[in-house]
């Protein structure tokens, strides 16, 4: 499933395909707090994958995970939750949107082992931001 446009994120369910413009992990958290069931066994395609995205996937319940560009940290984790993955490249870390750094959500969990912690942390994050 390769996403186009301006379409950033995208997940299939028993509901069926909905698509994000939103950037970064904003489409998961927003589909989960509109409904904490949302992806429990979606395939889930994203642009770009890091550890944060994975923990909430794992978190979230994903069955199968699509990137265009994923980090060996998110591949080793998801693949340790026995959730499908499939990518066009992997990258060592994934960088801010500047790209002079670590991503700030990378960051945020990489002390974090349990993804029920990074999710609530990343949450926090995000939706405090605003």
């Amino acid at each position: 499933m390769a996403l186009r446009g301006a379409v950033r994120c995208a997940a299939y369910n028993s509901t069926g395909l909905h698509l994000s413009e939103e950037k970064g992990i904003r489409p998961m958290l927003l589909w989960l707090e509109e409904d904490p069931e949302f992806l429990k066994g979606a395939s889930v395609a994203d642009k770009i994958v890091g550890r944060a995205a994975a923990m909430i996937m794992i978190y979230a319940g994903v069955k199968e995970v699509y990137a265009s560009v994923i980090s060996n940290a998110a591949i080793e984790i998801l693949k340790e939750a026995d959730i499908s993955v499939t990518y066009s490249m992997s990258a060592i870390a994934i960088s801010n949107r500047r790209g002079d750094g670590i991503c700030p959500m990378e960051r945020a969990v990489a002390p974090i082992k349990d993804p029920e912690a990074a999710y609530k942390a990343l949450r926090e994050k995000v939706f405090s931001e605003n």
